[in-house]
């Protein structure tokens, strides 16, 4: 029996594809990735995607995949950066 695969997210850079296929892969979870633009300037490609390229995993391995996203997550948005941010500044205060 041939295993479904599950849409995990869509990413709009050629760089965000091959981290979050680099962390999945060596954690020997295989992604698909389909997308349009995906390969049309080469394998190394890391610019913008306009239409995004949507990564697929492996049903049974669709919680676990983003479990694993969830930790690269400060590699895919800019969310952690603000609590990063003030964290510097209270130590700039507390030195004063």
């Amino acid at each position: 029996m041939t295993e479904q695969w599950a849409h995990l997210m869509t990413v709009y850079s050629g760089l965000d594809v091959d981290v979050v296929r680099g962390a999945l892969e060596l954690e020997n979870i295989p992604v698909l990735v389909r997308g349009e633009q995906v390969g049309m300037f080469g394998a190394g490609f890391q610019g913008p995607l306009t239409r995004g390229a949507e990564l697929l995993v492996p049903a049974g391995a669709l919680e676990r995949a983003r479990a694993i996203v969830a930790g690269e997550g400060g590699d895919l948005d800019d969310s952690d950066s603000d609590s990063e941010s003030d964290s510097d500044s209270d130590e700039t205060d507390s030195d004063e």
